[in-house]
């Protein structure tokens, strides 16, 4: 990852979202991108240029404009048809970006136009997240990182942040994965956590 003063750049063309620009980089606000809040607290994983992303809830293109900067593609998956006008405009500008209007809940619906990928991001609000995550695992590579995007009050508006994380955890592994890392993402986002995790 790219940073210039202790801020996250990406070294993409400005002009996306009105964002600042650093030094010819673009800042990358962690208050704007859960992706940047795990960065700026010292988790995730670094993107390179060979990568391929699936992005599962791009929502207006924000953080996928950044990670598209990185990487080699990014296929980004959105449900809401006000969102998707704005990750069209993304992918007109970033040539990389494959604007998929579908629901991550069922991937049939976009496994014809996704490869398999080096890392999966998931930002979905869902109250069955964890299944979210196990229904996409067929795109991830062998030795792929998936990152989930925990929405705690997603999954149970009533209940403690810190025991849907375990329980999530719990399910995750259960399912397959190994959860290397779950991160809370305060001060950025409150009630949120990223969870990074590859196969057992």
């Amino acid at each position: 990852m790219i940073w210039i003063d202790g801020v996250l750049v990406s070294p993409g063309e400005g002009g996306v979202y009105g964002e600042r620009m650093l030094k010819d980089h673009r800042v990358w606000d962690p208050r704007r991108s859960k992706l940047a809040a795990l960065f700026a607290k010292g988790g995730g994983r670094d993107l390179d240029p060979q990568m391929r992303i699936l992005y599962l809830g791009a929502a207006n293109g924000t953080t996928v404009s950044h990670v598209a900067d990185y990487v080699e593609s990014v296929y980004a998956v959105e449900f809401a048809p006000r969102p998707m006008q704005d990750l069209i405009e993304v992918a007109r500008r970033r040539k990389n970006v494959v604007p998929i209007m579908a629901d991550a809940t069922h991937p049939v619906e976009y496994a014809p136009l996704v490869e398999e990928v080096d890392m999966v991001i998931q930002d979905v609000a869902q109250p069955d997240q964890a299944g979210i995550v196990l229904a996409n695992l067929p795109f991830l590579k062998q030795d792929g990182v998936y990152i989930l995007m925990l929405k705690t009050r997603s999954v149970d508006v009533r209940a403690d942040p810190d025991a849907v994380i375990t329980a999530t955890v719990r399910n995750l592994e259960a399912g397959g994965l190994k959860v290397h890392a779950a991160t809370r993402l305060e001060p950025f986002h409150r009630d949120h956590a990223a969870l990074v995790c590859t196969r057992k």
